[in-house]
């Protein structure tokens, strides 16, 4: 896909917030409790410092794959709650898409002739 004349993609910003099902978790579950995914990075801000990495690793898998466009029929744009992965734990996870970000091949890829400056270091306009 090209932008201004520059070929790259967009990605999903995702919000994944902490949900319960009525019953007590196992792992550290709060309910509310968030972070948000923008690229790559797992951004968590002021108080939002603390998830299960056993329970992370139950979203973990879903979040690139929920970042990209997806068809309106596919589970993947229809599911957005992720179960923990202890079958005894009450804890979900909601993964909502929020804004889009597009990211340039050449700020992204590991090719080295095709590379550029990486994203992150790019001046913010």
């Amino acid at each position: 896909m090209e932008r201004d004349g520059e070929r790259g993609f967009w990605l999903y910003d995702l919000r994944v917030e902490t949900v319960l099902d009525g019953r007590t978790p196992v792992c550290r579950h709060v309910e509310g409790e968030y972070f948000r995914v923008i690229g790559e990075n797992l951004v968590f801000e002021a108080g939002q410092t603390k998830v299960s990495m056993y329970a992370l690793a139950a979203v973990l898998p879903l979040l690139p794959a929920r970042q990209r466009d997806t068809d309106p029929d596919d589970w993947m744009s229809t599911d957005a709650e992720v179960a923990c992965a202890d079958p005894h734990c009450g804890g979900r996870f909601r993964i909502v898409r929020e804004g889009r970000r597009w990211f340039a091949h050449a700020a992204t890829t590991g090719l080295p002739e095709s590379r550029g400056t990486p994203y992150w270091r790019e001046e913010k306009k």
